[in-house]
């Protein structure tokens, strides 16, 4: 069996708000795993296990560059969230951004080779990010980014630095523009209930089958009725269609006027949404905890043995 150790348990408290010894009981039944021991909870503690699945666990900035119809999205990582308020690295996530507009990388490989000079580094974007990583003592790296060109017009949201929209559409801009600020605000994951990825539907249909399994085992052990299996799998899909309304964004509430869909206040509006792109910077990146204890006992213990 897994080692359960007490950063495990904090990573996922962290991301759950479930209480520690909840997240312990999980991650043992999950024999450490951590994607099953959140499911694990949210089977057990419903909605309340999920309320802090948005924490961000990284640092950095994410950029925005559109102009002359052409756009660019990029998230740009580093260790700690002093460095960016630092100008250089501020400097050089602008600057790949807008390198991205104009190039169209491939990838992010390609964005590194193109040419670049700042702080008295270069030639190359890659070689002026090894040169800061030395200057800054940190490191950073460009994570992930997405160029925009076509037909449809562009809109862009940034919230701070840490979440940055781009928004696709035709009609107006203004309406646009509040459909951006909600996508940051709600994040939904896809455009209808129809685009939700295949395997976020199947996770929530494990998740809502599971919960209805394990209320029908307490029923039967406080010797109450079990529902029928007809209703049960009513249950089951109408907690999956609840599901894809919440995460979809054309049946959220929109957020200046939630007696109104965002898709009713488009149409008010005369506008269509072709598409949206979300980034929330560190979404999905494991944070690494300090253990500030262990840190100074191996300290003192070198300490000891350089005697």
């Amino acid at each position: 069996m897994a080692a359960i150790t007490a950063s495990m348990v904090a990573e996922l408290r962290g991301k759950t708000d479930a209480p520690m010894m909840e997240c312990k009981r999980a991650l043992t039944e999950a024999e450490g795993n951590m994607e099953k021991a959140e499911e694990l909870l949210r089977v057990k503690l419903g909605s309340k296990a999920g309320k802090a699945a948005g924490r961000i666990t990284a640092e950095g900035v994410v950029t925005c560059c559109i102009a002359d119809g052409v756009g660019a999205l990029l998230e740009v990582n580093c260790e700690t969230d002093f460095v960016t308020k630092n100008d250089s690295f501020l400097a050089l996530a602008n600057a790949a951004v807008q390198l991205v507009a104009k190039s169209n990388p491939a990838d992010v490989v390609a964005l590194g080779s193109l040419p670049y000079a700042q702080d008295g580094f270069g030639p190359t974007l890659e070689d002026v990010r090894k040169g800061l990583i030395g200057k800054i003592g940190e490191n950073m790296s460009f994570r992930r980014f997405k160029h925009f060109t076509g037909p449809s017009k562009l809109v862009s949201y940034l919230h701070g630095t840490r979440i940055g929209v781009v928004v696709e559409f035709d009609g107006d801009e203004l309406a646009a523009k509040d459909v951006a600020m909600h996508v940051a605000a709600m994040k939904p994951v896809a455009l209808s209930s129809a685009d939700v990825p295949a395997e976020l539907v199947a996770r929530e249909r494990s998740v809502a089958a599971a919960k209805a399994a394990e209320d029908a085992a307490v029923a039967t052990a406080a010797g109450k009725p079990v529902q029928s299996a007809e209703i049960v799998a009513k249950r089951i899909e109408g907690g999956v269609q609840k599901y894809l309304k919440e995460v979809s964004l054309f049946n959220q509430p929109f957020v200046k006027n939630d007696k109104l869909t965002v898709e009713q206040m488009l149409k008010a509006a005369g506008t269509t949404v072709k598409g949206f792109t979300l980034y929330v910077v560190g979404e999905g990146i494991a944070k690494k905890v300090d253990d500030f204890a262990a840190e100074v006992a191996a300290q003192v213990a070198a300490a000891k043995q350089a005697q």
